[in-house]
């Protein structure tokens, strides 16, 4: 790995399990509503700080990504039992941020929020890093060199 963090080279993701991907995010629809959109804006890297410091919770790792009016997190859980046990728990940090949004916002339009959860099963995923510093499934498992055995898609997906 050089100093900027890249690993020259080509490196798969290697997972052990089942594990699920879960993407949540919120769009900013009305941008001069700041008092609507602030308070799940800041929301999000509170939740993230709770569950870097507490990994027995699940959470795998997490990339924040903006595009636009939107804000994305990908975030990779142990299983769904473990993201739901988070999401449900009034002691954590999700359950309050959700029904202050609703009570705040609700269906006004002002904010949207979205969320897709997928569940991978072990052999139902493949990855590929070229000259990339370790990030995403590689980061949230491990990462692994690609070989003459991983060189393609395909097999790295049937493995």
């Amino acid at each position: 790995m050089n100093r900027n963090g890249v690993q020259p080279g080509r490196y798969t993701a290697s997972m052990d399990g089942d594990f699920v991907v879960f993407l949540i995010g919120m769009r900013i629809n009305k941008l001069w509503k700041v008092h609507k959109w602030f308070p799940p804006f800041v929301a999000m890297p509170k939740m993230l700080r709770e569950l870097r410091k507490h990994p027995e919770k699940g959470l795998l790792g997490a990339r924040l990504s903006f595009g636009g009016r939107t804000v994305t997190v990908v975030q990779y859980w142990r299983s769904f039992d473990l993201l739901e046990a988070f999401a449900r728990n009034p002691s954590d940090p999700h359950l309050p941020s959700w029904r202050a949004f609703n009570t705040r916002v609700g269906s006004s339009g002002d904010v949207g929020v979205y969320h897709e959860t997928y569940r991978v099963g072990p052999g139902n995923h493949e990855s590929i890093y070229s000259n990339m510093p370790i990030m995403g499934l590689a980061a949230a498992g491990t990462s692994v060199v690609v070989g003459k055995r991983t060189e393609s898609a395909r097999v790295r997906i049937s493995k």
